[in-house]
């Protein structure tokens, strides 16, 4: 049996989080990451999920683009399977890093984002940049933004950390040194699509398309056809706040955001209770993979909120934490700047 290509590595390890994510079963996972000698045309690229989705909407869908009335910044660190290495020790847990960013522009009629994360799994590394623009409608006291972005994606594979190794007729594996030094990347254009849709302080909903283009990259190899390539996704969200009469000051916020790339979907159903706009806790419930249990606080104008998820998948594998950041100000012209304190929009 040949050694494992270098690429097949990098393709399989970025797929196989997305696998896991989209419920395939963790017998994938181990022949996907470490079996020997076959090759892959061509790596997916999804955007990263959440167990605070409701705060990543500026990600997924750039309709949402200054629906909030104000400038609202977000920022999300996931540290998932803490602790998971490959067989040569190697920390191989993916890590995500997330901020986004948007703000009403009224000589624009709508708004304007951003957003920059950095997904990494094992040795391979991700960067994309988010530039949208969302027009507003009016509808009947509603709010529904039309948007559109552009995506700029730079992936890197780091060749220095994998080492070949093949398959002796004993059936022992031998190595026989490291692969080439030189690292591998490209970047790649796509583009978003996404209609948001909401009442202030209450209901909203969303659905969008990310990676429209699922653009495809250049040959990392000239002896192998391994490529990348970015997957489109589509996703469905809503929610509705609302508070039970007699006691106010608690408010209840049940969300539901749907991923599926047409061949596989995640649902992450979640349910959050504040009081008064000071204090949260909740459940997120992503379903046959994981519960992730949220707790937050506002201190004076910033919101901080961290999670920790439980896989329920059926295996021993250890558990994801991310902690979630997030600040928002309303722009009062006539007033000046004055701070936009509820939970929802921070």
């Amino acid at each position: 049996m040949k050694g494992l290509n270098k690429y097949d590595y990098f393709s399989r390890a970025k797929q196989e989080s997305f696998n896991l994510s989209m419920q395939l079963n963790i017998r994938i996972l181990t022949i996907l990451l470490f079996i020997l000698g076959t090759n892959v045309v061509v790596n997916g690229q999804q955007v990263p999920t959440f167990t605070h989705h409701t705060y990543t909407n500026m990600l997924i869908n750039p309709g949402f683009a200054g629906l909030g009335e104000g400038i609202c910044l977000n920022g999300i660190v996931r540290q998932q399977w803490v602790g998971f290495e490959d067989p040569e020790g190697n920390n191989v847990a993916p890590e995500t890093f997330l901020i986004t960013g948007d703000a009403p522009i009224k000589i624009l009629h709508g708004g304007l984002g951003a957003s920059i994360v950095q997904d990494k799994i094992a040795f391979y590394t991700d960067i994309g940049v988010n530039l949208g623009y969302s027009y507003h409608i009016d509808v009947g006291g509603a709010n529904m933004g039309i948007g559109g972005s552009i995506n700029l994606l730079n992936r890197a594979a780091d060749n220095s950390k994998f080492i070949t190794s093949g398959v002796t007729g004993d059936g022992e594996t031998e190595g026989n040194g490291s692969l080439s030094k030189a690292a591998k990347s490209d970047m790649l254009f796509d583009a978003n699509l996404g209609l948001f849709w909401q009442i202030p302080d209450s209901y909203y909903i969303g659905i969008s398309v990310t990676n429209l283009l699922e653009s495809k990259g250049k040959k990392l190899d000239d002896n192998s056809d391994v490529r990348f390539i970015s997957d489109r996704s589509f996703y469905f969200v809503t929610g509705y706040p609302f508070r039970i009469a007699g006691i106010q000051a608690y408010e209840f916020l049940p969300a539901l955001q749907i991923i599926t790339n047409t061949s596989a979907t995640v649902f992450n159903i979640s349910g959050t209770v504040s009081y008064n706009n000071r204090f949260w806790g909740g459940v997120n419930y992503r379903v046959t993979e994981s519960v992730g249990l949220m707790i937050g606080m506002l201190i004076k104008d910033f919101r901080l909120g961290y999670s920790y998820d439980i896989n329920t998948l059926g295996y021993a594998k250890p558990g994801s934490h991310e902690i979630c950041l997030g600040y928002c100000f309303k722009i009062n012209t006539d007033k000046g700047i004055r701070t936009y304190r509820n939970i929802r929009y921070l």
